[in-house]
């Protein structure tokens, strides 16, 4: 006879062993509640065991099974004191990607209040201003962008905002489960910002003064046979952007001069173009680098953090792109900005409905490719969000190669890079755990 089927006689065999399982699973749920308590009530934030759920699904209500060892190797589950019982645990893993994550928000953060101290807006009408600090210092350079669009300036205020609430949350949310938060300013803010009067001369992580900028994400996101997670290349909208460097913002007072007629020069106006550009390029590399991360992660709560602030890069993107391709057709020296409504590709100099698809300006949503399996057919996606074409080190290699993080007074990266790339690597070899 087996215990415990004797006082339950009254049923047959099958029933009673089916009662029998229900107790000792009961039984089982009730201890690790028990357990799960105890280790709530010692205040630990880190713990080797898992969550009510995640043991069951494990398979340990099997006979004999053995207890979780505590040991946190790399990419183990580790639980937080008061997390929900319907997550999976957040890992090491997870931690990683999102250090990573907000580190490169506050590079953008960074780069984007150089940009709005210069060019924000200065007056929101009845809108309170949420930044704290003085935006619009370069009149002239806000009419180089309000070439682009009127509402440049309100547009780069509310993007600076955007980037300093990502890397802010970002870094609270490490500290509410007890990991540890990044702040790359103390040792790496060392780049010479804009000498434009008003501008505080503190340093800065990033330096827009020398871009080399990747103009490619236009004819990606226009082509409908080729994709990067497929292997495919694109040519630059603007080929003079790609090589050589070029200031995004103005140096200093004299890049602000009006001609004798009161408008602004060229050169003004190709920076502001510049700009227009290089908020696009840094905003697609956002929307491709979290869906990228996000197939990484194994807690619920950190896919929806990815998810959410991914979604906002999109936007951003959406909203550059559109104004970038406003940028009028000028030359500043070696660097032109050509009609890319001429119908010519100003790469090749070919001609035709196919060159048109690629840089007509007003062809700013996604065209349908390739994703998956060319069997599919085409879909309109954000592309690329493969790790090897869209994770943290592609992002940190494509910051590199932008200029980012060149030092004027050495013509070398400072030593963000290697913090950086260390960081990248830590969250592309991350792998979800089920």
């Amino acid at each position: 006879m087996i215990p415990g089927l004797a006082e339950d006689s009254e049923f047959d065999l099958e029933t009673r062993i089916a009662i029998l399982l229900c107790k000792l699973l009961t039984t089982l749920r009730n201890s690790i509640g028990e357990k799960e308590i105890a280790m709530k009530e010692k205040g630990s934030v880190f713990s080797g065991s898992r969550n009510r759920r995640s043991f069951l699904k494990s398979g340990m209500v099997a006979a004999g099974a053995a207890t979780i060892g505590t040991a946190m190797s790399p990419g183990s589950p580790v639980a937080f004191a008061g997390q929900e019982d319907d997550h999976a645990p957040i890992t090491k893993g997870d931690i990683a990607i999102l250090t990573f994550l907000s580190a490169l928000e506050q590079v953008e953060a960074d780069l984007w209040i150089q940009y709005a101290e210069l060019g924000g807006a200065s007056n929101q009408g009845l809108s309170p201003i949420d930044l704290p600090f003085k935006m619009g210092l370069a009149p002239n350079y806000i009419t180089g962008l309000m070439v682009l669009d009127g509402d440049m300036p309100q547009y780069i205020s509310d993007n600076t905002d955007d980037e300093i609430s990502h890397h802010r949350f970002l870094n609270n949310y490490l500290q509410s489960k007890g990991a540890k938060t990044i702040d790359l300013t103390s040792q790496f803010a060392i780049l010479p910002p804009s000498q434009v009067t008003g501008v505080p001369q503190n340093g800065r992580l990033t330096n827009l003064k020398q871009l080399t900028v990747d103009t490619s994400w236009w004819t990606r996101y226009r082509s409908s046979t080729k994709t990067p997670d497929f292997g495919g290349t694109f040519e630059n909208a603007i080929p003079d952007l790609a090589k050589g460097q070029h200031p995004a913002i103005p140096l200093n007072d004299g890049d602000l001069v009006l001609d004798n007629n009161g408008n602004i020069s060229n050169h003004l106006q190709a920076i502001a173009n510049t700009a227009g550009f290089h908020f696009a390029f840094i905003e697609q590399g956002g929307s491709s680098l979290y869906p990228a991360l996000a197939q990484k992660v194994t807690n619920l709560e950190v896919l929806r953090i990815l998810l959410s602030i991914g979604g906002s890069e999109i936007a951003h993107f959406q909203t550059w792109q559109d104004k970038a391709g406003n940028a009028t057709n000028i030359t500043d020296g070696d660097l032109t900005f050509p009609d890319l409504n001429s119908g010519v590709d100003p790469n090749t100099g070919a001609t035709g409905a196919d060159t048109a698809d690629e840089f007509q300006t007003n062809l700013i949503m996604p065209e349908p490719t390739l994703f998956l399996n060319e069997k599919l057919g085409p879909v309109s996606i954000i592309r690329p969000t493969s790790t090897k074409q869209g994770g943290a080190v592609a992002s940190v290699q494509s910051f590199v190669d932008d200029g980012l993080f060149l030092d004027p007074a050495t013509n070398k990266n400072t030593g963000i890079v290697q913090v950086l790339f260390g960081l990248a690597e830590e969250a592309d070899a991350v792998r979800r755990r089920f």
